[in-house]
């Protein structure tokens, strides 16, 4: 009996970065398995239809939800082993202000969605993982974290959390033979990036995104910026000295204070 394809879980699967994946590696994989994460079941009943002849089990949840995320990991091991391939994409944004004392709530509702959420969703599968000897964890973390912006304090601090945690997490998993790649998007046209009210250099359509990250996942690489023009601009920002940071970037437009996800 022909084994069957690549068992593929991704989280935030309903909609922009996480769809355009799903789509594209059912493109290449037709016989796929995977295991779609997000909290919309129409949207997720949707997709599922699209990926066909793939085989899919949704689990429409909140990623915040432990108890639920750690439910549906061991359902899809139940039914198909561990997973080869885990990306962790949910994530959410909005422009907060610490001045602002309403924008407590949503600076830690950012930081559960794009970090601690990634972290419980890894959690779910890596004991089979390990167990079974190998596999591929996949974070989508954002350029932005590579510096803070005004306006976007905690989406810049998420994301800058997501690339040192992923980082950690490589060196963790070497030796159990499962690989850790970071994706560091730049502009991506998607529903979140629709609401940014400022220019956006270099946007790119979701799904040549999508066919780029599958390249460089399969490929093992350990940390990726797409798309390529963005990565001359991480190397020049990581670099930039903090005085010149400063003077150009203190009064760049900001995000709307309104949750994107």
């Amino acid at each position: 009996m022909p084994r069957p394809g690549p068992r593929i879980i991704i989280t935030g699967a309903s909609s922009g970065i996480g769809r355009a994946l799903a789509l594209e590696y059912a493109r290449r994989h037709p016989d796929a398995v995977f295991g779609l994460i997000a909290r919309s079941h129409d949207r997720l009943e949707q997709l599922g239809r699209e990926l066909a002849p793939a085989t899919v089990r949704s689990f429409a949840l909140d990623i915040t939800d432990r108890a639920a995320l750690e439910a549906a990991a061991q359902c899809f091991m139940d039914e198909f082993c561990a997973p080869d391939l885990v990306i962790a994409n949910a994530g959410i944004s909005a422009g907060t202000l610490t001045a602002e004392r309403a924008d407590r709530d949503v600076f830690k509702r950012i930081i559960d969605v794009n970090v601690t959420a990634m972290f419980d969703t890894f959690a779910g599968f890596l004991p089979a993982m390990r167990a079974r000897g190998g596999g591929t964890l996949v974070g989508v973390a954002s350029v932005a974290g590579i510096r803070g912006l005004p306006g976007s304090g905690a989406y810049s601090a998420s994301k800058a959390a997501a690339i040192a945690y992923l980082e950690s997490l490589r060196l963790e998993e070497h030796d159990h033979g499962i690989a850790v790649v970071t994706l560091a998007p730049g502009y991506i046209r998607t529903p979140m990036t629709a609401h940014n009210r400022y220019p956006m250099p270099f946007l790119m359509p979701v799904e040549a995104f999508a066919s780029r990250a599958v390249e460089a996942i399969a490929a093992g690489r350990s940390f990726v910026v797409i798309p390529w023009p963005m990565r001359g601009v991480a190397v020049l920002l990581r670099a930039m000295p903090n005085w010149l940071f400063d003077a150009l970037f203190r009064r760049a437009p900001r995000k709307a204070r309104v949750l994107e996800d």
